[in-house]
């Protein structure tokens, strides 16, 4: 295990240290499990990695209960009761929302497709863990810099250490072996360099990064401190990304030169809109820490919490919200590397405002054998054609995969993969080791010391991908497909766009990223 933190304390061991030891020679100290004095098999608390959430107030709220059911019982009803009042709720944006759509109900156990009351996407997995009974993490400490908007949480683990400020509680609490960091995608990078420098590790949930540059800063300060760094992106670990990637890997459906995916999303403000206008900004708010590296620009309360995806000072819109659950699949299924070329259309959107809806074509170049790959995006109420093979009557789902033999198409996370056309009996042998979910598979990574499924080393080529869709979408102007030089971070054919990679931060946060 990473020793970082405890070298710059002297000579004293970390907890880090210590869980990441076999207890028969960590400091000569023996942590006793819980099933050894008699329990239930489970994990005591002394052997469980403390954990401290960073932005704990809607998704990551949804994290923490994830590796930990709530001490006392509260309800979301308290957060929504403090939106409504406080005008968090959200706003009409141009054109309206598309509308939501329901997932799927399971395939039968026939064609190929899962068996009957399978579902790879349970609630611990897909972040719905309200009904959680098992304890993987114990939750040391809560951070938010809203304590009305993460006062349901702040409730709900009443033993928790409470904080506003990241940097204050990193360096006070020398007994944390990780963080989960959900806050806006412009605070990801600043807030993850600084755990991993205090030789923590790390959970941020998707996107992994507002830009291109942060994201391959992150995988190079992992690595430089070598600590368990793990991306929310909890399609990653499920059944139906691992069986999708055998069926192809099979070659059952040929040689893949298509993939097509969409989202409903965005549900939140976007289009060719102007900033709301100020307003005072409440006492609960430390809005300076909201803003991090951010330009400074007047509070709005339309514009933070939820409604922030859709600002382009803040968020990274539909793809950055939803594209790691769909893309990731694919990348993985077709060893898709980087891609030497993406255009993108959108419709009208503004210098505040990220599109409401988008449609972008990437190009990935042959790898050995397998040939080119054109794959698509699309969302705001867009979607791909629908394919003359597909029957009527059948679904459309988030992903397809168009192979010389036949398709695969699936929902996001990867979730319930079907072959088509329906082939009975249809069985792939399973190869692929099955990791346990993101939330589990991070705690434990920390008490083994080993790396974690999806990595900042892997994690951040997704982010990468899923970024230059931005870049492509602000460049749509040129009239001109982006040529990727992906070795040397650069758009070849529009030097402009380059500019897109990274931006100024706001002073006294670039030290951040300079550790």
């Amino acid at each position: 295990m990473n020793n970082t933190r405890a070298k710059k304390e002297g000579n004293s061991i970390s907890r880090r240290s210590f869980l990441g030891r076999s207890a028969a020679t960590a400091a000569g100290l023996t942590i006793i499990p819980r099933h050894v004095m008699g329990g239930t098999g489970l994990k005591a608390p002394s052997d469980l990695p403390n954990i401290a959430g960073i932005g704990i107030a809607a998704q990551g709220g949804g994290d923490i209960r994830n590796i930990a059911p709530k001490e006392v019982p509260t309800t979301q009803e308290y957060r929504r009761a403090a939106t409504e009042r406080k005008g968090w709720a959200g706003i009409p944006s141009q054109g309206g929302f598309a509308p939501p759509q329901p997932a799927p109900a399971a395939p039968a156990a026939a064609g190929g497709t899962l068996p009957a009351g399978f579902n790879p996407n349970s609630a611990v997995q897909s972040g719905a863990a309200d009904s959680l009974t098992v304890k993987y993490g114990n939750i040391y400490a809560l951070c938010d810099v809203d304590t009305d908007y993460a006062a349901h949480m702040f409730k709900g683990y009443p033993s928790a250490k409470q904080y506003t400020d990241f940097r204050k509680m990193i360096d006070a609490e020398k007994s944390l072996d990780g963080v989960v960091i959900a806050t806006p995608d412009h605070t990801h990078a600043v807030i993850a360099a600084y755990a991993m420098a205090a030789g923590l590790a790390v959970f941020v949930e998707k996107p992994m990064t507002k830009t291109i540059y942060e994201a391959r800063k992150l995988a190079e300060l992992a690595k430089r401190f070598n600590v368990v760094t793990q991306m929310g992106n909890q399609g990653h670990n499920t059944e139906g990304t691992y069986l999708t990637q055998e069926w192809i890997q099979s070659g059952k459906i040929g040689f893949v030169r298509e993939v097509h995916m969409w989202s409903n999303r965005p549900s939140w403000p976007q289009g060719y809109m102007a900033r709301p206008k100020e307003e005072k900004v409440p006492k609960s708010l430390d809005y300076d820490l909201w803003l991090g590296p951010a330009p400074m620009k007047p509070y709005a309360a339309a514009a933070v919490h939820f409604n922030w995806r859709g600002l382009r000072d803040y968020g990274t819109g539909a793809m950055g919200d939803m594209g790691a659950h769909t893309f990731d699949a694919p990348i993985l299924a077709l060893n898709l590397g980087m891609p030497t070329e993406i255009q993108a259309t959108s419709t009208p959107f503004s210098e505040d405002y990220l599109p409401q809806g988008e449609s972008v074509t990437y190009k990935f170049p042959a790898r050995g054998a397998s040939p080119e790959v054109i794959v698509t995006w699309q969302d705001g109420g867009l979607k791909p054609p629908r394919p003359y093979s597909l029957e009527d009557g059948r679904q459309l789902r988030e992903a397809l995969y168009i192979g010389d033999k036949g398709m695969i198409m699936h929902g996001t996370h990867g979730a319930n993969p079907e072959l088509i056309p329906d082939e009975p009996g249809f069985f792939v042998e399973p190869w692929l080791e099955r990791p346990k979910n993101v939330y589990i598979d991070f705690c434990e990574a920390i008490t083994e010391g080993r790396k974690a499924k999806n990595d900042f080393e892997i994690s951040a080529k997704l982010t990468e991908i899923m970024l230059l869709t931005n870049i492509a979408v602000v460049s749509q102007q040129i009239n001109t497909t982006l040529k990727y030089d992906a070795e040397n971070m650069r758009i070849t054919n529009l030097p402009e766009a380059n500019d897109y990679f990274h931006y100024e931060y706001r002073k006294g946060w670039e030290k951040y990223l300079e550790v």
